[in-house]
């Protein structure tokens, strides 16, 4: 997938391409030799055609240029004092890795073509400095263009990855941004790739993520806001407006989570308990003012959901999906593509609805850790069929849960520790013979806790569930 290059990017290269250089000058002073400077003026400021025949001519000396070989080192070696002329080389090798694909595979002769690179990648940390910049680019291409999956590319991706995932933290520059993020896309070509961008989430994916939380309107909220409906949307949708996310970067991020996608089977699962991604892709489905955008997210959801049927179908019925897709089908959509996916999804959806349970629906609640006033808290006929299965259910898996649920403050959504106080209540009520297995997780302590708690909700249902303890330990005395 070739994407044009971002306007910041462009606009350096174009910068760099028309400084002249003194050429002679450098080989004079030793700076690069005669040899080196014949190939640069060779394919220097020529038409693109003349220079791809002339580089498929001599892809071994455009190597040796690039790179060097055993004692000849590379112009970029000989050069590294002078960064007006590495600038130019860097540009220079960008668009021969673009032009000339064969270059890409050419390069890999040396068996680590990549030293040669990563100590440019780390020479500043001033933002101002194109040098590093550039050599990501290059190293973009490099590894894009050639889909290596040798040692020397899987030890240096992950130095690439984390050099861009400082762009995408600069929040305060979009340009910067977008052109990690785009960078991201064109890395994500194999399988390999995608596992080490997925290994590295807490500097590849979170920031993504976080750009994504930005553009639903969410911002530094919780997940729980949406999980309660209480989240507060901009007006501005995704246009930018009020702080918002500009559309261009939108669609990249999108994409490259779409890429990631592609191993749904492996990070499906994670994906969604790290970062609630159905609930936050349901919610910018609903806001998504393009085709594109929602082209990307429906067909993110669709293979996340077609490879993690068990888990992630109950929590987008949670989240309230098959609702929006009907809303989505009464939108002007064209898109072929886009249009499929709408169908396979609310096809998918159906079929579960048809077999889903109400006891289905409360174990997807919980696992999905957001709970909410959904019908079966408040229903007594639910929990007399279903205490003692949710107490069994995959060895205690649920109380645990309600545990690891209930050691979070819940600052931004108290609703969530009141429910989880019901539940407790209800579950001692209707198995009290089980409730030493609901003390030995804590559950007890941790409700007689909340009955101090800051919220009148919070405290009176911590009230309720301790009198069910206490009324059978004075029956039992």
């Amino acid at each position: 997938m070739s994407l044009d290059p971002p306007p910041y990017l462009g606009s350096l290269q174009n910068n760099i391409r028309q400084r002249p250089i003194p050429w002679d000058g450098a080989a004079r002073a030793g700076t690069i030799t005669e040899a080196q400077l014949a190939k640069i003026r060779a394919v220097d400021k020529v038409k693109r055609e003349l220079r791809k025949q002339i580089v498929e001519g001599d892809l071994d000396g455009y190597r040796i240029l690039f790179i060097g070989e055993p004692g000849t080192p590379g112009v970029l070696e000989s050069a590294r004092q002078r960064s007006d002329v590495v600038q130019y080389i860097l540009v220079l090798l960008g668009d021969l890795l673009e032009g000339v694909p064969a270059l890409a595979k050419a390069l890999f002769k040396d068996s680590d073509p990549y030293q040669h690179f990563l100590p440019l990648l780390a020479r500043s940390n001033n933002s101002e400095d194109p040098i590093p910049l550039l050599t990501s680019n290059v190293l973009t291409t490099l590894m894009a263009n050639s889909r290596d999956e040798s040692k020397a590319t899987e030890n240096a991706l992950p130095l690439v990855l984390s050099y861009l995932c400082g762009l995408v933290k600069n929040s305060n520059d979009a340009g910067l941004q977008d052109i990690a993020v785009m960078q991201y896309s064109s890395l994500l070509y194999g399988r390999s790739s995608r596992q080490l961008f997925w290994k590295q989430r807490s500097e590849t994916v979170a920031p993504l993520i976080d750009v994504l939380r930005k553009a639903a309107g969410i911002g530094g909220e919780s997940s729980a806001s949406l999980w309660s409906g209480n989240a507060t949307t901009r007006s501005g949708g995704f246009e930018g407006l009020s702080g918002g996310v500009g559309l261009q970067l939108l669609y990249h991020v999108l994409l490259v989570l779409w890429q990631l996608s592609f191993e749904a089977e492996e990070v499906g699962d994670d994906l969604n308990d790290e970062y609630d991604i159905v609930l936050l892709y349901t919610q910018l489905l609903r806001l998504s003012p393009k085709e594109k955008t929602t082209r990307l997210l429906l067909s993110t959801l669709y293979n996340l959901l077609e490879a993690n049927p068990s888990t992630l179908l109950p929590t987008a019925v949670l989240a309230r999906l098959p609702a929006l897709l009907q809303n989505v089908s009464g939108r002007h959509l064209t898109d072929p593509d886009l249009l499929e996916d709408l169908d396979k999804l609310k096809e998918m959806l159906e079929e579960y609805q048809k077999t889903k349970t109400t006891f289905d629906e409360y174990v997807a609640e919980v696992q999905s850790g957001h709970l909410r006033w959904s019908p079966p808290h408040r229903h007594q006929i639910f929990w007399a069929e279903n205490a003692r299965k949710i107490l069994e259910y995959e060895n205690g898996e649920i109380p645990r849960k309600l545990a690891d649920i209930m050691k979070k403050p819940w600052e931004n959504d108290k609703a969530v520790l009141a429910i989880a106080c019901n539940d407790i209540g209800c579950l001692v009520r209707e198995v009290p013979e089980k409730r030493y297995q609901l003390e030995k997780l804590g559950l007890k302590a941790r409700i007689m806790e909340l009955m101090q708690d800051s919220d009148e909700n919070v405290r009176w249902e911590s009230l309720r569930a301790l009198g069910g303890w206490l009324k059978y330990s004075f029956e039992n005395n």
